[in-house]
């Protein structure tokens, strides 16, 4: 629910911006569209189109953009020359200097930047907790157990160390996916391997990548909108199947102060030494503290084997 604004001022708002001079009814409109497509699409199709409602949703609110870019100049916001200027094939990994040439960037290692991802990892392993928890239940088996967290975890290690010597992004577990997954009932490792694998082989198409950067920013905020939601409605469907009970002012008070930490941005942050400052928030934090206050406020067992 921390990403909700993100989604929104995406649907909303030039830049993503937030600010109300920024605000815009052509985005809501395209949001809107884009949305109630992908909606209608997972409810209403059934069979193969009903797996991809969120593929239909995004091409649905494209197209719209596009067709009333030719009529209203307000919806004029695609703009394909960055496809005119990309190449057929290229390798994604190489980077351009100011003369055009083109070279390898190999990683170099330093002690700070590791011991600042160590500490980073933290809200990242809570996310995926958090996340392989929720597929669990999505699925209906037991990540935890098989193929267990000790491998799912050195999975996203391996991968974030693999991006990393070809210079990519380092890799975290996508809550977004779930949601797609839920709405889908695709699970298959076959299938999410094979996307991957597609994926790689179309990073080396640059106007298929120039593409995909063309999409507006309002389809996505409508399609996010959604997603987010439903990645929310899993975690709630997770503690209701889990039997909690709200009665016990126990329960009530931690998941208080849990949600308003996650969705409010709430910050740790203090200088460690020199350029150097350690910081929790969001996510990460939020977990802490639900595991501190879990491990400090007494249980009703508890209490009553106190008196």
């Amino acid at each position: 629910m921390s990403l909700a604004p993100t989604a929104i001022k995406e649907a909303m708002y030039v830049g993503s911006s937030g600010n109300a001079e920024d605000y815009s009814l052509v985005y809501l409109s395209i949001a809107a569209v884009t949305l109630a497509i992908a909606v209608l699409a997972s409810i209403c199709l059934k069979g193969f189109f009903n797996t991809i409602s969120i593929l239909i949703g995004l091409v649905g609110g494209y197209l719209f953009t596009l067709v009333m870019g030719c009529i209203f100049p307000a919806y004029h916001i695609i703009d394909f020359s960055a496809v005119e200027q990309a190449k057929w094939l290229g390798l994604p990994f190489l980077q351009r200097d100011d003369a055009g040439r083109y070279f390898y960037m190999a990683p170099k290692f330093n002690a700070v930047a590791a011991l600042t991802f160590i500490i980073v990892s933290i809200s990242t392993i809570c996310e995926h907790l958090g996340d392989i928890l929720t597929t669990s239940k999505v699925v209906g088996k037991n990540f935890y157990e098989d193929p267990g967290l000790h491998r799912t975890l050195i999975g996203d290690g391996i991968a974030t160390a693999w991006a990393a010597v070809w210079g990519g992004p380092p890799n975290t577990t996508y809550g977004e996916n779930i949601g797609v997954m839920a709405i889908t009932k695709v699970y298959s490792v076959w299938v999410i391997g094979g996307a991957a694998l597609i994926a790689i082989l179309l990073s080396f198409c640059q106007k298929f990548g120039a593409v995909i950067q063309t999409i507006p920013t309002p389809v996505l905020g409508g399609i996010c909108t959604l997603l987010y939601g439903l990645i929310a409605s899993s975690g709630l469907r997770t503690i209701v199947e889990s039997g909690v009970d709200y009665q016990n002012k126990r329960n009530l008070t931690i998941s208080s102060v849990i949600l308003v930490i996650g969705i409010g941005g709430g910050m740790l942050r203090f200088n460690v030494g020199g350029s150097f400052t350690f910081s929790l928030g969001g996510v990460a934090l939020a977990t802490v503290v639900g595991i501190l206050l879990n491990l400090v406020l007494p249980s009703d067992e508890q209490r009553e084997a106190k008196r």
